[in-house]
Order: structure tokens, then C-alpha cells, then sequence
């Protein structure tokens, strides 16, 4: 296997670690070096500024976060529903505060995976249909099954997408969305890119590493779709870190800037996978 340092990046939220980001593969699969283990991981998440494990309100960038996350609700379920118009049933891995499944749930029977007891906890008080293991939804099956910014979290990403296969329905749909360190943003903020978040992201995607991997599990990825907004929040994270200051100006163009040059590239600073089995 061969494996070469793509960057160097450090933990700006909890520990100030060190991490290296591993090219592991041909196909642009880029791993976060060393690997936390899975009962130390929780450790890294300990955090007050860890937004999308809480529902806060207190500053300018968690009530832009709120925002964007409230109007992003109903583009999500559109596209759902334009892919799998007679879907039933949903299931949403890492469901976070539970505010995508609260609103899908007004359209269908939907259930999550939350790990985080803090964030379950929160997603709790809205709808009493969230589990904390995987394990819990064995045994059941799905006609959708979502991933919002998710994978990059998960230890053994080939046996979560193994795991998956076995309880999508036939005709299923598997949406997954991730950033793109193919992005301008990515290759403008380079190691003070925010979406590199490690070492909480475990694994850091481009086109062609999403595609290998849900082919191996005979998933084809039918759609790819921008989350425009990706750019401007991940933008303004990144410059606190560059520079420890918000420069929204500075944010605020690259954002935009990065969105202009995906119209052609396609390359835009997190994408969603609409995938599906088979063929």
C-alpha cells in the first residue's frame, strides 16, 4: 500500500495534536495518522465549540451555523423525495441534535444513530427516536439511509458501508455527504482548512475515494450535488484558525470564490452522494 503525506494539520478545537493526512490509496482516500482509538475518540469531542453537538445560540458563528443548518432542511428532504419519491422509511446515521430527523419525520417514519450522548440527549427531547449503536437497527430494513457529514467520523468506513448494504432496501437510497479537500477553499487554507477538523475526521474524501468505495459494495453513485454554503462557513472557521481572527470579508470572498470555480470544476467545498445499489 502506498502511502505518502498529503499535510500536516493540527487539532485547533481540543488537544493542539498533531496529525499527518495519509494518501492510502490511488484513488485520493486521504487517512488522519495516528488513529485515535475508538475509546479515545470521545475524548476529542469534548468541546463547548463542537456546533453541531449542540444547539447553541451564543455566538455570531453558532447563529449562522443554526441558520444554515434550518434552511438546509427542506433542500435535503427535496432531494430525497426527487430520488426515491415513494420512500417510507429512513434511517439517519449520526443524527447530531436531531433537528433533519424532527423535520423529515412530518413525511416519513424516521429513526437515528447518535453516538454522542450529549447531542442523542438533545435529539431526545425533540423526538424519542434516536439509538445510540448501530447494533439497535439490526435486523430492520430502510428504504433511505442518510449521512450528513458523517462518514469522515467513522472508524472502518468499508464495514459501515457493508453494514448499510445489508439493510437499504432493494430499490434504496443512500445519500452521503462530506467536504471535498479538492475544493479551492481546501487547497487556499491548506493545513488551516477547518473541514480537516482532525483528528475527528478520521477520513477525507474526493470524488474519485467516494466513488471506489461504495462501488466495492456494489453501490453506484448516481448524483452529485453541492452544498453551497459549505464554502462561506467553512471559510470563516479557517481564517480564525489562520489568523485567530473572523475576517468575514476575507471569508466571504474565498467562499465565494471557490463556488465560482466549481461551477466548472464541480469541485465544490463538501458534496452530496446520491447512491444507489446495483446498476
Amino acid at each position: 500500500m502506498n502511502q505518502k503525506t498529503y499535510v500536516r494539520c493540527k487539532d485547533h478545537l481540543v488537544s493542539s495534536e498533531e496529525f499527518e493526512l495519509i494518501k492510502v490509496e490511488p484513488n485520493g482516500l486521504l487517512k488522519t495518522t495516528p488513529v485515535p482509538s475508538e475509546e479515545k475518540i470521545s475524548e476529542y469531542y469534548q468541546s463547548e465549540n463542537y456546533i453541531s453537538h449542540t444547539d447553541s445560540n451564543k455566538t455570531l458563528m453558532d447563529r449562522i451555523y443554526q441558520f444554515v443548518k434550518k434552511i438546509s432542511l427542506k433542500r435535503k428532504y427535496k432531494i430525497i423525495k426527487k430520488h426515491h419519491p415513494e420512500s417510507k422509511t429512513l434511517l439517519d446515521i449520526g443524527a447530531g441534535t436531531g433537528d433533519f430527523l424532527t423535520y423529515v419525520n412530518q413525511f416519513l417514519d424516521g429513526i437515528g444513530i447518535e453516538p454522542g450522548e450529549k447531542a442523542r440527549a438533545i435529539a431526545k427531547e425533540k423526538m424519542n427516536k434516536v439509538e445510540e449503536s448501530f447494533d439497535k437497527v439490526k435486523g430492520k430494513k430502510f428504504d433511505v439511509i442518510t449521512m450528513w457529514h458523517v462518514l469522515e467520523h467513522v472508524h472502518d468506513v468499508e464495514k459501515q458501508l457493508q453494514e448499510i448494504n445489508g439493510i437499504l432496501n432493494e430499490n434504496g437510497l443512500l445519500i452521503i455527504a462530506v467536504p471535498n479537500y479538492k475544493s479551492y477553499d481546501a487547497k487556499y487554507y491548506k493545513s488551516h482548512w477547518a473541514a480537516y477538523d482532525v483528528p475527528r475526521h478520521l477520513w477525507h474524501f474526493d470524488q474519485a475515494s467516494i466513488k471506489t468505495l461504495v462501488k466495492r459494495q456494489n453501490f453506484n453513485v448516481v448524483k452529485i450535488l453541492p452544498l453551497y454554503f459549505d464554502s462561506f462557513y467553512v471559510s470563516l472557521l479557517s481564517e480564525k484558525i489562520k489568523s485567530s481572527k473572523s475576517n468575514f470579508i476575507r471569508a466571504f470572498f474565498i467562499g465565494l470564490l471557490s463556488n465560482i470555480k466549481a461551477i466548472a470544476s464541480g469541485e465544490y467545498s463538501s458534496l452530496i452522494y446520491v447512491v444507489k445499489k446495483g446498476k
